[in-house]
């Protein structure tokens, strides 16, 4: 009996550790037969084999554009944090703040960005500014929404009981508070790494020298279909990588509970 179910437990365990390997495997390996059985060129749809062949070839131009890209969305998402942190805890603990500011940051997060990038080369210019600009606004509005429904989901009790054993505020706040919150905080800052990069590619599409957006552009401006999936991976390996670092960040100092289910 024992062992029957520690059996199950190992199958359960494995199949949660290779599901998203082989989900993916599988739609690779569908999407590598069905391009030449479909009869489609190169052209039209690179299969995944050359498309992993090209990153071979192109790799140091890919990855001269990909450390551009990378630094600008590293840049908007630390802009971000730094002002989404204190930006919530105005919100917390300010009525008034939260009275004047809220709208505004509900109202900004309604426009669509893409129709600032116009707007933020005209007054940022070419450079560095516009791209990382776009990826600190478009990562902002998530980090201070999480981080103060984190603040605000501490039970009120608790605050009272730790204050009425002659807690002060800054006890309260960084013993209880912040501790509660650091998983709404670390939610928001996994969104807004993943809108970081959307946004600081957004901002290589409307003006920029080097990055994988302009490299993309590129791409479509010489109909290289290959290197612009190329280009999309790369895109894709930086979201996937900085989110992967911040969930080694999050298990490191965040405590866990068990997820009910």
């Amino acid at each position: 009996m024992a062992s029957g179910r520690r059996r199950r437990r190992l199958a359960r365990t494995l199949l949660e550790i290779f599901a998203a390997p082989a989900l993916a495997l599988i739609v690779l390996l569908s999407w590598q037969l069905a391009v030449p059985l479909a009869g489609l060129s190169e052209f039209v749809l690179p299969t995944p084999w050359q498309i992993l062949k090209r990153i071979g070839q192109d790799y140091a131009l890919l990855w001269s554009n990909a450390r551009v890209t990378l630094a600008e969305v590293v840049a908007g998402f630390v802009l971000a944090a730094l002002t989404g942190i204190p930006t919530a805890l105005s919100i917390f603990y300010s009525r008034i703040f939260e009275r004047a500011v809220y709208p505004l940051l509900i109202a900004l997060q309604t426009i669509p960005k893409v129709v600032l990038a116009p707007l933020l080369v005209l007054y940022l210019g070419y450079g560095w500014a516009p791209k990382v600009f776009l990826a600190f606004l478009i990562g902002f509005f998530p980090i201070v929404i999480a981080t103060v429904v984190g603040l605000q989901s501490l039970d009120k009790a608790m605050v009272s009981l730790v204050r009425s054993m002659g807690a002060s505020e800054a006890q309260t706040f960084f013993k209880l508070r912040l501790p509660a919150a650091l998983p709404s905080v670390f939610g928001g800052f996994k969104v807004a790494i993943a809108l970081s990069v959307i946004g600081a590619v957004i901002g290589e599409y409307v003006a920029a020298e080097r990055g994988l957006g302009y490299l993309q552009l590129q791409a479509n401006a010489q109909f290289d279909t290959t290197l612009n999936f190329a280009s999309v991976v790369m895109i894709s390996l930086i979201g996937v990588g900085l989110f992967f670092v911040l969930s080694l960040l999050e298990s490191r100092v965040v405590f866990r509970r068990d997820a009910a289910k």
